[in-house]
């Protein structure tokens, strides 16, 4: 039998799957987890879906919540949730700001997730890589809202995984 592209791809695939399974990555770890029982700082946001919902006017950063001496150091912290629009004419994502004591305030924003339009319930992340020597001191998690329409967020998250 004579060897082709294609079925030289398969042992290959399945070669990178077997390594990839060997290499035990441990699970992002909660730091806080937010629910319909928290409320946001923005006192737009109303609860609706399991969630919480806004109806946007124009361009706005909604401050959802802050997680004040959060347990993360020399770590990648992660701010995860999930998002949902509705007829939105611009764009939507989460976004983090890290408070680090005597350097100042930074930020991660998941441009990489937007969502817009009308869409279904869409799992989003945006990471920040902490270095040696930086732990925040506070965590402020945003909803980033650029134009007009309706706009959810459930699963709001804070967790942190160890650098690869």
């Amino acid at each position: 039998m004579k060897a082709s592209a294609s079925t030289l791809r398969i042992p290959g695939a399945l070669a990178v799957v077997l390594l990839l399974a060997n290499c035990a990555v441990p699970p992002a770890e909660e730091v806080r987890v937010f629910t319909t029982a928290d409320r946001p700082i923005a006192e737009e946001l109303t609860r609706d879906g399991g969630g919480w919902s806004v109806v946007c006017d124009g361009p706005r950063t909604y401050r959802l919540f802050e997680v004040q001496g959060p347990a993360v150091a020399e770590c990648i912290a992660l701010y995860r949730a999930a998002l949902k629009s509705e007829e939105l004419h611009g764009r939507a994502y989460i976004e983090m700001w890290c408070r680090i004591p005597r350097r100042g305030e930074f930020f991660s924003k998941g441009l990489d997730q937007p969502v817009s339009g009308t869409t279904g319930w869409i799992n989003c992340q945006t990471p920040f890589f902490l270095r040696k020597g930086m732990a925040p001191d506070l965590i402020k998690l945003n909803l980033v809202v650029e134009g007009r329409g309706k706009v959810w967020i459930k699963n709001v998250g804070l967790f942190k995984e160890p650098h690869s």
